[in-house]
């Protein structure tokens, strides 16, 4: 039976093997009974689940009421059946693998069909390693596939990991390069402005890849003078510097199979650039002060704000290493270039603190506005130290203007006075242009004595809490703001 579809070599013994973790489905689609029968045979003593048929309209009813993981179907001769068959499947199905059978007669139907999705493709008669061989590709695929469909899933419900939060097209497009770079061990290259979340990337990209019970090792090589980073990275050995008691093994070897985390590696010196290049290359390490070398297999990940492809050109950091890094890049976007993901990120801080301090605090509707025009050039990072202060400082739950980092309250007085210019601007009349801070002191005197001395009702009408504005008076050294000036 199996001589009508295998070749010689097949008639060896079929080889049995562990079968894989997740049984995976394989629906077969052949009208030579012979050739069904062998091909279910092959992929039973495989593993899989196996379904066969030789009509097409049966396949497509069978698809329909239960989806298989793989599809291996035959390109009869003279028919377009299974090219619209591949179709078919890969416009409700995109996520099947699809490998194609031929004859020599319809090797143009089989590129047609690799053109339509197809994964794979053998050509009758073939071997039993060779459908082996492409059945466990076929079935390696799927599961990086589904791998990596379930982490954007992931991603996409939990809003990433610690500060990774947000659903504007830019994180949607990081999430989806995340869901992939996470299943290789390629080397990984972050870029971005400071404070938008590179080590948390990073350290979703071990959480989520297939050693992530292996260690995460951090190393920032720009807060560390050259000797103590070149000790950090590779190790040493005992005695081979002053206060070296005992050997020590360096980030890439003590990572096991983890991931290294080189962050702000454009720091590093040119010297220790072609020591880590000569590490990544030979896949080994000489620890300071010894004559011996260490295998490492760790992955590694590294971290820049700066410019490397510019330092390159300048001759600061080397071409071969940022080639060796740059395997696979992402760059971060600006916390400015996503203004839709503040309110979420802010809401996520907020939500922290009140769990830690046990009140709800929430943004006044001016503080959250002010904080959507700001240009945050701190990112993130500068964006939960604004949320953080202003909870620090606030006089009750809700968060005003007030409350914000001077830089933002500057900001939102700024832009008070742009809509005031622009309503003097309709009457034909030129503004005088007067200092924020006068500005300010006569909207808090105005307030307070419309308010006949109440400081704490003036302060809500502000928009400010209490604690600000007894500290603006006293910055103002106004004692009584009551008696006429």
């Amino acid at each position: 039976m199996l001589e009508t579809v295998l070749s010689s070599r097949a008639m060896e013994f079929i080889p049995q093997v562990t079968e894989p973790a997740a049984k995976l489905y394989l629906l077969v689609v052949d009208a030579d009974p012979a050739a069904r029968s062998a091909c279910s045979e092959i992929a039973a003593s495989l593993g899989y689940a196996v379904e066969s048929t030789g009509d097409m309209g049966q396949a497509r009813d069978m698809l329909h009421g239960h989806v298989a993981d793989i599809l291996l179907v035959n390109m009869p001769y003279g028919s377009n059946q299974g090219l619209e068959l591949v179709s078919e499947v890969k416009l409700l199905y995109p996520e099947m693998s699809v490998i194609v059978m031929t004859a020599s007669g319809t090797v143009n139907a089989a590129v047609e069909a690799m053109r339509r999705g197809a994964s794979d493709y053998l050509s009758k008669p073939f071997a039993v390693d060779e459908l082996s061989t492409v059945l466990e590709r076929a079935a390696a695929s799927h599961m990086t596939d589904t791998a990596s469909r379930q982490l954007r899933e992931r991603l996409r419900v939990s809003q990433g990991l610690g500060a990774m939060i947000g659903h504007s097209s830019e994180m949607e497009k990081l999430y989806r390069i995340l869901s992939k770079v996470a299943q290789s061990s390629h080397p990984v290259l972050i870029l971005g402005e400071s404070g938008t979340g590179k080590e948390l990337v990073a350290r979703t990209i071990h959480a989520y890849g297939p050693n992530a019970q292996k260690p995460f090792l951090p190393v920032d090589c720009g807060s560390l003078v050259p000797t103590l980073i070149e000790s950090e990275l590779f190790g040493y050995v005992k005695g081979a510097f002053t206060g070296a008691n005992r050997s020590k093994d360096g980030l890439l070897v003590s990572a096991e199979g983890g991931t290294a985390f080189l962050d702000e590696v454009g720091e590093l010196s040119l010297d220790l650039q072609a020591k880590l290049l000569r590490a990544l290359q030979e896949r080994e390490v000489r620890p300071v002060g010894a004559n011996h070398r260490v295998p490492i297999k760790a992955r590694i990940v590294a971290a820049t704000n700066r410019d490397l492809a510019a330092m390159v050109e300048k001759g600061t950091f080397r071409k071969d290493l940022f080639y060796r890094l740059n395997v696979v890049n992402l760059r971060l976007p600006s916390l400015r270039n996503r203004r839709e993901d503040i309110p979420p990120l802010a809401a996520h801080f907020l939500d922290r603190i009140s769990r830690e301090r046990g009140i709800k605090f929430t943004l006044s509707d001016e503080a959250l506005r002010t904080m959507m025009r700001y240009d945050w050039p701190g990112n993130v990072r500068e964006l939960e130290n604004a949320v953080q202060r202003a909870c620090a400082l606030s006089s009750g739950p809700v968060l005003h203007l007030g409350d914000l980092p001077t830089q933002l309250q500057q900001h939102g007085l700024e832009a008070h006075r742009a809509a005031a210019l622009g309503a003097a601007g309709n009457t034909g009349e030129a503004p005088r242009v007067r200092p924020l801070v006068e500005l300010e002191r006569e909207a808090i005197l105005n307030a307070i004595r419309a308010l006949n001395g109440d400081k704490i009702q003036a302060a809500k009408l502000l928009g400010i809490g209490k604690t600000t504005l007894y500290r603006k008076l006293k910055e103002f050294g106004i004692s009584d703001p009551l008696p006429d000036e």
